[in-house]
């Protein structure tokens, strides 16, 4: 067991995300975003964002023409930026439809496709001002040269173009979760609106975005790779510093380290009874001798996500209850992986993972004597969700659909019993989710999370011969900071 980590822990001392190229001292103009000219350890020739080519975002525009019904115009606005004070902005996220299609990352920015002009992007105009205190961004030329538009005018020009594009159109889709003021406060937008003509474009491009392409696998089973080794590195950590904040910040490091720009939400990092609230973000606690430890991370690497679960003893030693509880969810998340291949559906997925979770509960003794069944109350959540620039990926698309290969999909299983539970005492308090990121193969299935251990025997021989010493320091200042 010992060399299986050793090799393990080499892997990822050695492993290269993103692999390095040459830098190019050549002059470059700044479109306010990485290009091969200004990244080009990044970036290759031909890429609109890392990992992306021209070609391809050409491509899912004509793909998006296609769902279009005939004289139909689609609108995708840039996200809004958000504010924290009147002068400090939120970390800046750009619209995951919005990118798809153009792969501009700004703010600002509204882009309309139709079978008429194609790619038209309207682009926010700068003034010094703003480029002194925010820095360059991409304008009517790099839309054209960079993003590949068919038309592109500056924002000012959209009450000259935008409303005879909208009255000719017989219907409007429209991103309306970033929906842009520019664009609602146009009467022609209004008019449409109030007869019903605004659909919501998400019902198309969610389909779009349910299969992905190679280049888009590529980077999911990067970001998938990095949030393995940031999470083992933490599960190490958790021995010698057992504090819910240290380990949410210890991940996040630990992702940012082999260039994830960001978190792909609040890390949950539940201690003991914490971990029974699912989407628990507080991360505030001690974690107890003896207390599990429920963390549900995931990062984000050009614009795709990665999403998943592990749950461990930070002590070094699974409880036989905590065994217990451990091993039904373990056999659940391995039976519902086998269940994963083109022709499946996350539904039924789901359910015979209830069936299975009803039947264990039975087994150890959580079902009441008088009979009721509380599985509801321990699990309200699906088996899984899609996955891919989103967390909650497709979020349009059913679960009953049909999958098929190139679908990427969690599976995690989970209980979630609280402290106020009616039934034996030994289970209150205890949370646990094993959740793995699955890629739908031609003949099956790939777990993209499959490196980070969730065997019982290999996360203590993890934890009691690989952790000793890590994080002391830190650990003790903090000791020394609460006394």
């Amino acid at each position: 067991m010992q060399i299986l980590v050793r090799k393990l822990l080499h892997r990822i001392s050695t492993k290269q995300t993103i692999g390095l190229r040459a830098y190019s001292t050549k002059k470059f103009i700044d479109v306010g975003q990485p290009t091969p000219a200004s990244h080009p350890q990044l970036m290759k020739e031909g890429e609109i964002t890392p990992g992306i080519g021209a070609e391809e975002y050409i491509s899912r525009r004509k793909r998006l023409l296609e769902f279009l019904p005939e004289n139909s115009v689609a609108i995708l606005a840039a996200a809004p930026v958000k504010m924290m004070t009147d002068v400090v902005p939120y970390t800046y996220r750009q619209d995951a439809d919005y990118l798809y299609i153009t792969g501009c990352e700004q703010p600002g920015g509204l882009a309309v496709l139709s079978h008429e002009c194609g790619l038209c992007m309207f682009m926010p105009e700068t003034s010094p001002h703003d480029v002194n205190w925010k820095g360059p961004v991409a304008g009517v030329e790099a839309a054209l040269e960079t993003f590949k538009a068919d038309k592109a005018y500056p924002m000012r020009k959209i009450h000259e173009i935008l409303p005879d594009m909208i009255g000719r159109s017989s219907k409007l889709f429209h991103n309306k979760e970033a929906a842009a003021q520019t664009l609602t406060d146009l009467k022609a937008f209004q008019k449409a609106d109030y007869y019903g003509k605004v659909k919501n474009l998400s019902k198309l491009t969610d389909v779009l975005r349910w299969v992905k392409s190679p280049a888009e696998l590529k980077l999911m089973r990067e970001s998938a790779s990095i949030a393995c080794q940031a999470l083992l590195h933490t599960m190490m950590y958790s021995k010698t510093c057992p504090y819910e904040g240290m380990l949410a910040a210890k991940f996040e490091y630990e992702c940012k380290m082999r260039c994830s720009q960001r978190m792909a939400f609040n890390p949950v990092v539940g201690g003991g009874p914490n971990a029974t609230v699912i989407h628990y973000s507080r991360n505030d606690q001690k974690i107890e001798d003896g207390d599990l430890v429920l963390m549900d991370v995931g990062c984000e690497l050009h614009g795709y996500v990665s999403d998943l679960t592990r749950t461990w003893a930070p002590c070094g030693s699974f409880s036989s209850v905590q065994e217990e509880l451990y091993d039904l969810i373990l056999q659940t998340n391995k039976e519902c992986l086998k269940l994963c291949k083109p022709g499946a559906n996350l539904l039924d997925i789901h359910h015979y993972s209830v069936r299975m979770l009803r039947k264990g509960l039975k087994e150890i003794g959580i079902v009441n004597r008088n009979g009721t069944d509380p599985y509801n109350e321990l699990n309200p959540t699906s088996i899984g969700h899609y996955l891919g620039m989103d967390v909650h990926d497709s979020s349009t698309v059913s679960y009953e659909r049909t999958l098929e290969p190139g679908v990427v999909i969690t599976i995690e299983p989970g209980l979630y019993i609280p402290s106020s539970f009616d039934g034996p005492e030994r289970f209150r308090g205890i949370g646990i989710r094993i959740e793995d990121e699955v890629l739908i193969t031609e003949t099956g299935y790939e777990v993209l999370t499959g490196s980070m251990p969730k065997e019982i025997k290999h996360i203590e021989s993890l934890l009691n011969n690989f952790s000793h010493g890590l994080g002391m320091e830190s650990c003790s200042n903090v000791k020394a900071a609460t006394n």
